[in-house]
């Protein structure tokens, strides 16, 4: 399940240093080498403390953790959405990505210059915010274009045609007043009408207060972070805070080295494992595992798939021949230790096509194709 998140940003707000890191920690992680697919394109390990305990008792030969990708979007002036700077160019490269991670300065250094002369994170959101709304703006009037020649048909195809000219009616004009697609509150029927456009503020967000290396264990007192934390409340997102300067160091760092870095720099965790965590849950994303000798494996799935559809992620003849599933949950394996002993005690159930996989379970597939 390939899902990815685009990196937005002004330039010089940290975004590209926290795009590096991210790789970094996607080059570093055991048996998932980091894949570049694109020059700006990086996959990413999902943290799971899940799999490393299963992993710990099971033993086995490879230990799979699930990904998310991350699309590095070249940084958004003024402008951008008419061609100045770089950003027009790659503005087509976060038409496909599901979510959006915006990369927001809250630290001053009079050694960075900022494009709009000063610090100010929620200014700079709306700069950002205004030219995806000025690029969508062009996509909505091409459909419209399209399908006003479509109303004047006659039967079931004109009215439908006039009832999504109407619907992009009201989705243009609050674009034209600088309200994106995702807080225009369209219901889930509209959004399906206008699905194919991959409009880019319709995208659920995920704020990133980059601040001061000087300032960890200090963000409340950031009058920057405080701002981005208010105006993400409102808009019903997530923030996360964090220093990309020190998560780059981290990353640069050996292995055996980084747990007394994090704890001398005030951290219990790399703030990476926040992001991708937070990215997961943005993207409304479940984790259930397979484990055996040979490799224990998170897999990913959206909340609410069923069992049929779950097993499908790992292969579609699973899918196409489902039969039945083997449930557990993770932390009964790990406290009871073997399979064999979750069964004794009843906790292994045989779930059929229509169990809700719950995140967390290990599952094992019966199939035949």
């Amino acid at each position: 399940m390939a899902l990815s998140i685009g990196i937005v940003g002004l330039p010089n707000v940290g975004k590209s240093t926290l795009f590096n890191a991210l790789s970094a920690a996607g080059a570093q992680a055991a048996n998932y080498p980091f894949c570049t697919i694109e020059p700006n394109v990086g996959v990413v390990p999902v943290p799971d403390e899940r799999l490393d305990k299963l992993s710990e008792l099971i033993k086995p030969l490879k230990k799979i953790p699930t990904s998310l990708e991350f699309v590095d979007i070249a940084g958004l002036v003024r402008g951008a959405s008419k061609g100045e700077g770089l950003g027009n160019q790659f503005l087509g490269n976060i038409r496909q990505v599901d979510a959006v991670l915006h990369v927001l300065r809250c630290f001053e250094d009079d050694n960075v210059t900022h494009v709009e002369g000063g610090v100010n994170p929620v200014r700079d959101r709306d700069v950002v915010d205004t030219e995806l709304c000025l690029k969508d703006l062009e996509t909505v009037d091409k459909r419209r274009e399209r399908t006003q020649k479509n109303t004047k048909m006659g039967g079931k195809a004109g009215e439908e045609a006039k009832a999504e000219m109407a619907l992009l009616d009201r989705v243009k004009a609050g674009l034209d007043n600088g309200v994106t697609v995702r807080a225009q509150k369209l219901t889930e029927e509209e959004k399906a009408v206008i699905h194919d456009l991959f409009l880019l503020t319709d995208k659920p967000v995920l704020y990133v207060a980059n601040i001061g290396e000087g300032e960890i264990g200090k963000e409340d007192a950031n009058k920057h972070v405080a701002a981005v934390k208010e105006m993400a409340a409102k808009e019903g997102f997530e923030v996360v805070v964090l220093a990309a300067a020190l998560e780059s160091e981290i990353q640069q760092l050996p292995e055996a080295e980084r747990p007394g870095f994090l704890e001398s720099a005030g951290l219990k965790e790399p703030g990476l494992h926040k992001v991708v965590r937070a990215g997961y849950k943005l993207l409304g994303l479940w984790t259930y595992f397979t484990v055996g000798e040979q490799e224990c494996r998170a897999w990913t799935i959206h909340q609410g798939y069923k069992a049929p559809q779950a097993a499908g992620v790992i292969h579609s003849d699973f899918e196409r021949g489902f039969i039945k599933a083997e449930v557990m949950r993770w932390e009964d394996l790990v406290k009871l230790g073997s399979e064999s002993a979750v069964k004794e005690k009843g906790l292994l159930r045989m779930e059929g096509k229509e169990y809700v996989v719950q995140d967390g379970d290990c599952m094992h597939f019966r199939f035949n194709v």
